[in-house]
């Protein structure tokens, strides 16, 4: 009996279909535009500790700030791309829709199925268009897409390094001289704490001096990393 209903069920309507999907895009590309607005308003006060930590010489703490800076910087410009991809795919499909009204049917896009398997690997939007995958499938706009496993462990590697040679350069923009005219000699030492021993002989990680509230560091970089995921 399902069977049968299935049959009769009319098909949707292309058009009906775009709208709809174009509706879910747009959204999409706002949840992405509120994102990057919360990121670089926490970025303020971020910048502001990195100020001040290196007003007291505690170049520990704002060269940890910084990298939270590098990371969050490095996020906002892979939101834009996303969003920038969801636009391609809006515009794609109303060219798909364009041609059914030709072919009587929705045909298969290349570009399409491409977007969206890299958007299905970007974590910001992933979920949503691991939905949004299924519904185009059916609709027949592109073929199944088979998930591919992401060396993810290389790819941290690399980001690691780059965030590294960021740092630097974002302490002196955001610091200014106070950070910049610090000795090389010091800078280093506080940087690289030697680690202490506890009572029982195990290192322990050191605590870095200068730091007026550790608490108050790690609620920054908390926030920080909230609007970024």
């Amino acid at each position: 009996m399902e069977k049968v209903m299935n049959i009769l069920k009319p098909k949707p309507n292309p058009q009906q279909q775009l709208r709809d999907w174009q509706r879910r895009l747009r959204q999409e590309c706002r949840n992405i535009e509120r994102q990057i607005r919360d990121i670089q308003r926490e970025e303020k006060s971020v910048e502001k500790a990195i100020r001040e930590a290196a007003k007291r010489n505690d170049m520990v703490s704002a060269k940890a700030l910084a990298k939270e800076i590098v990371r969050s910087r490095k996020t906002v410009t892979r939101l834009y791309e996303n969003k920038a991809q969801l636009n391609s795919i809006s515009m794609h499909l109303g060219e798909s829709v364009a041609i059914a009204r030709t072919v009587g049917h929705l045909s298969k896009s290349a570009d399409v199925m491409k977007l969206v398997n890299n958007l299905m690997k970007a974590p910001e939007v992933a979920t949503t268009m691991q939905e949004f995958n299924k519904e185009i499938t059916k609709a027949g706009v592109i073929e199944e897409i088979v998930s591919d496993a992401v060396d993810s462990a290389l790819d941290s590697e690399d980001m690691e390094e780059e965030i590294e040679e960021e740092v630097d350069k974002v302490l002196t923009a955001i610091a200014g001289e106070t950070a910049a005219e610090l000795p090389e000699a010091i800078r280093k030492e506080r940087i690289k704490q030697p680690a202490q021993t506890s009572e029982n002989g195990q290192e322990e990680e050191a605590i870095p001096e200068g730091v007026d509230d550790e608490e108050e560091l790690e609620e920054i970089r908390a926030r920080l990393a909230k609007v970024r995921s």
